[in-house]
């Protein structure tokens, strides 16, 4: 059964007998439904009735509807409003723009706008790259989507989108310091794309692509990494893979594995997946096996999708052929980025002793975590209520973060392998456990790591822009 969770958090108004038990009588009521109270406040009063607010955590609408009827069977009780607080933090959207500058009189104003700004917009139309000292392209993203992918809901197009891309802001922000603005397009077409992409650079230091659905998330990523002289980063296949990498490494510290030397199987070949892949193969994994929904890619069969070629091409090296549950056979490592309940205990049973299993589809994994960790010596999963969450939150703020310090033009392998090893080295020696490979979201150490990191990686690689230093801030 699933779990009473804050994302249903709901407020139930109650007007109750004014009895001294009324309390008491109506929180026992609620816990009976199974639901997990979390505040409970008299808000009124009146002769013979009291007003009383309890906020609860419920598993869904059903659950709401039976605490409802619960309340109200209770003698001289009814409900007389139900408030769900997740759609009360979302009322009017959840960001705002703000003003840095004080505008307290005309001198304030002649240098913030007209004249003095005329001074500005000279200093950058002389050297555009001076936009990145002088305007909020300095320190601003914008969050790119067109609603095809988002989170597990599919194509529920732009609008629809626009809460995850808020909340994507508000991250941007409290980890990283950074200001984000959603960019929600009515548009599918991956040229269309591209070119609005290309149009609204110039406000932008950074670009991050949002929940746009693959194969086209792979075309756009490409030609907007060509075509720019900022980076562009698709957090649902970059995010994930450096996470991913960072739980890896301190994993192999547990079970003492070489990542050179274990066997890994991926389940999904999709963005995430292919990213995975691709930056295991680039922080030494030599052994992995990639399955989709038919099975494992073959060596040198030929796709439509020219990312199942690169992986026909570059995985699978000893040529098996079969199936998901054939192919983790011996394994010692299994990371799903895919489907729920493609897996049993007797599969993980079957891979090599220590065994690491990666099960990260949302809300469900590939597998019991439950069940994995009696025969595996690691289990990981992307949900909160069990333990080595692997969340690509804590990426993108930090990774940004380090981009935009270092003036980066572009975005590297290296820097990505950069910002996993700094997600790992976060956790010591003395932390480190098979219950703890990872920290958490909040652990105020990490995206300062991270920033350092991809900063120091960038300015290594020099792809970093030149500013005007012939123009200062005083003169």
């Amino acid at each position: 059964m699933v779990s009473p969770s804050p994302g249903y958090s709901i407020t139930f108004r109650v007007e109750t007998p004014a009895s001294f038990s009324a309390s008491s009588d109506l929180t026992a009521a609620i816990a009976e439904t199974g639901a997990q109270i979390t505040a409970l406040d008299v808000t009124g009063s009146g002769v013979d009735h009291m007003v009383i607010d309890v906020s609860a955590n419920a598993r869904g609408q059903r659950h709401v509807d039976k605490i409802t009827a619960k309340i109200d069977a209770l003698e001289g009780t009814r409900v007389k409003l139900v408030s769900d607080r997740t759609f009360v933090i979302h009322s009017g959207g959840k960001i705002e723009t703000t003003s840095k500058v004080q505008l307290r009189n005309r001198e304030d104003l002649s240098r913030a706008y007209t004249p003095g700004v005329a001074r500005v917009c000279n200093a950058i139309a002389e050297n555009k790259e001076n936009a990145r000292r002088f305007t909020i392209k300095a320190n601003t993203v914008a969050v790119v989507t067109d609603g095809t992918a988002v989170l597990g809901l599919g194509d529920i197009g732009p609008e629809a989108a626009m809460p995850v891309m808020e909340g994507k802001a508000i991250l941007f922000k409290k980890f990283g310091n950074v200001n984000a603005w959603p960019v929600a397009l009515d548009t599918k077409d991956t040229e269309e794309i591209i070119s609005i992409c290309k149009a609204i650079a110039p406000a932008y230091g950074g670009i991050n692509l949002e929940d746009i659905s693959a194969p086209r998330c792979f075309e756009i990523e490409r030609r907007l990494r060509d075509e720019l002289d900022i980076p562009v980063f698709h957090d649902d296949q970059h995010g994930t893979a450096i996470v991913t990498l960072a739980a890896l490494n301190n994993a192999l510290k547990v079970v003492n594995k070489n990542i050179e030397d274990v066997k890994v199987v991926v389940s999904g070949v999709g963005a995430a997946g292919f990213a995975i892949i691709k930056l295991l193969m680039a922080s030494g994994v030599k052994h992995i096996r990639a399955a989709g929904r038919a099975g494992v890619i073959e060596r040198g069969f030929s796709h439509a999708d020219e990312h199942r070629n690169w992986l026909a091409s570059n995985t699978n090296e000893e040529g098996f052929s079969g199936t998901l549950k054939e192919a983790v056979v011996g394994a010692d490592v299994f990371i799903g980025v895919s489907a729920p309940n493609l897996l049993d205990g007797d599969d993980i049973a079957a891979m090599n002793d220590d065994a690491i299993v990666f099960a990260m589809a949302n809300p469900d994994p590939e597998v019991d975590p439950e069940e994995a960790s009696k025969h595996a010596a690691i289990v990981a999963t992307g949900r909160s209520d069990f333990p080595n969450q692997i969340n690509n939150v804590l990426v993108f703020p930090g990774f940004f973060r380090g981009l935009l310090d270092a003036g980066a033009t572009g975005v590297s392998d290296e820097m990505m392998v950069a910002a996993a090893d700094a997600i790992s080295a976060t956790i010591t020696a003395e932390e480190l456990n098979p219950s703890f490979l990872i920290p958490s979201v909040f652990d105020k150490r990490v995206s300062p790591a991270v920033a350092e990191a991809v900063a120091e990686a960038a300015r290594a690689s020099g792809h970093v822009s030149t500013i005007d230093k012939n123009v200062d801030v005083v003169r």
